[in-house]
């Protein structure tokens, strides 16, 4: 059994603990806030640039001349998996749960005879998959050093892509980030950026033809490229939103366990105490009986 002395050292090292991860969930919750208000001004703008490129893609991407990043290279042997994570840890199961929905793809494509290589955002996908997947890994970009990702930021990892996918490197490349949805709630998603997969309009859809100017093929050939950038800014936005969610969360777990430890470790100090205070009452009167 400890001494009063380890307890007492157990129960002031958990309060400091305590005081740390209190002052990590306030910090999380005030850049939540900003960071939720950016991935949500970000979703129009990528969901409505997908529906533009949807609506002159399903029908195009048949044709011969069509943009290679809507129709591909023809085949799908070489798959790049693009896995967004954080920098950062102590976010409860943020980032393993994209690291695991990326490593079930991956390993999905390997057994059936497909090469994959990974190219991380975020180093803690790079962390959770190294070991597994040394061989196959393309490159790790960090943020960690960047204040506040900017359009920049998805612009030179999408340049990356483009260079990659021109030079033959890959013929398919699928993203992999956490959607924001509430603080408790961040949804592991996987979105194909090359070739662009788009979904045919649901019956009853609106169906009006719209004359383009200039001409489709040229409208694909700027936006396609564009828009890998702005769904890797999306996911990037996504998943900052995201992480402090889940580390808020995380943080305010800790400090609630950390709380529950603190009053079990000074239940058990004084009962001790309690029994070696009367322990020395008995020896005391003892000695007196005995005089």
């Amino acid at each position: 059994m400890p001494s009063l002395k380890d307890l007492r050292t157990r129960i002031d090292s958990v309060k400091s603990t305590q005081k740390i991860t209190r002052a990590m969930q306030m910090v999380a919750a005030a850049k939540l806030r900003k960071a939720q208000e950016r991935a949500e001004a970000a979703r129009p703008y990528a969901e409505r640039m997908e529906n533009v490129l949807a609506s002159m893609g399903v029908s195009y991407a048949a044709r011969e001349d069509a943009p290679a990043l809507l129709k591909g290279t023809g085949k799908s042997d070489v798959h790049l998996l693009l896995v967004a994570t954080a920098d950062r840890g102590l976010c409860g199961g943020f980032n393993s749960s994209i690291a695991r929905r990326a490593r079930a793809h991956a390993n999905e494509l390997i057994s059936t005879g497909k090469t994959v290589k990974l190219m991380f955002l975020g180093k803690k996908g790079y962390d959770a998959l190294k070991r597994l997947f040394a061989d196959q890994i393309v490159e790790m970009i960090s943020f960690r050093e960047v204040k506040q990702i900017g359009y920049s930021n998805a612009t030179e990892v999408g340049e990356k892509l483009l260079n990659m996918f021109e030079a033959g490197e890959f013929d398919v490349a699928t993203l992999f980030y956490s959607k924001f949805e509430s603080v408790i709630s961040q949804v592991p998603t996987t979105h194909q950026l090359i070739p662009a997969k788009f979904e045919a309009p649901e019956e009853g859809a609106d169906e009006r033809s719209y004359d383009y100017e200039p001409d489709e093929g040229a409208i694909l050939d700027d936006l396609l490229p564009r828009n890998i950038s702005v769904q890797i800014y999306r996911a990037l936005l996504e998943n900052g939103a995201g992480e402090m969610g889940a580390k808020m969360s995380a943080m305010d777990n800790a400090t609630r366990n950390a709380g529950e430890m603190i009053d079990g470790l000074t239940q058990t100090f004084n009962r001790q105490r309690q029994a070696q205070i009367t322990k020395e009452l008995i020896e005391i009167i003892s000695g007196a009986e005995a005089l």
